[in-house]
């Protein structure tokens, strides 16, 4: 069975958060299955790797905290989002005086690949993108990690960045432009 985007699932996620705003904590264990991943990516590819888990447990926790706070209507996985890069730009902003570390390379990865040629493959890749990534603005790095790492869609993304969608997709282009030029800098022909 192919798993259903974030966009597929907009009813079934206003329920949940209708139960947890009750107090059920199975809809909210089932709101945690549906937001772990997509989150995760997210969060992995901005901070380093040893710290996203931790910010991810702090995501779910002020969803925890605020879910009464969320108005129907409005769109929830903007709202969650919006949750976790403020958790993003605060780890940035607390690390000012850590030292400085360079980010994991690893990147997660759900599908099972037994082919190693395949797997060294995708892994030189993901490698490459993380690098890649790491160079950009970081507007460029949400909008990039939104888009095509997430799946969202203008208009969702458009939301969870506070942006028009013909600003949104001006932003877009000048990511993949900037992208393309760091892969270029590091001797890769990639055709984005």
């Amino acid at each position: 069975m192919k798993k259903k985007d974030l966009k597929d699932r907009g009813e079934e996620i206003e329920s949940l958060v209708v139960l947890i705003k009750k107090g059920d904590h199975d809809a909210f264990s089932k709101l945690y299955d549906i937001f772990i991943d997509p989150l995760y990516r997210y969060v992995y590819y901005r901070v380093n790797a040893d710290d996203a888990e931790d910010i991810l447990e702090t995501v779910f926790l002020k969803v925890w905290e605020n879910i009464k706070k969320y108005k129907k209507g409005t769109n929830f996985s903007a709202w969650i989002f919006r949750i976790a890069h403020n958790l993003v730009v605060d780890y940035y902003r607390s690390s000012k005086d850590r030292e400085f570390q360079e980010l994991n390379i690893q990147i997660p990865d759900d599908k099972r690949e037994h082919n190693p040629i395949k797997t060294t493959e995708r892994s030189f890749n993901q490698e490459i993108l993380k690098k890649g990534l790491s160079k950009l603005k970081k507007r460029y790095q949400e909008i990039i990690i939104y888009k095509f790492i997430n799946g969202f869609s203008n208009k969702e993304i458009a939301k969870m960045m506070k942006k028009s969608e013909g600003s949104l997709r001006i932003l877009q282009y000048r990511a993949l432009k900037a992208l393309k030029r760091e892969f270029e800098d590091m001797g890769i022909d990639y055709h984005i």
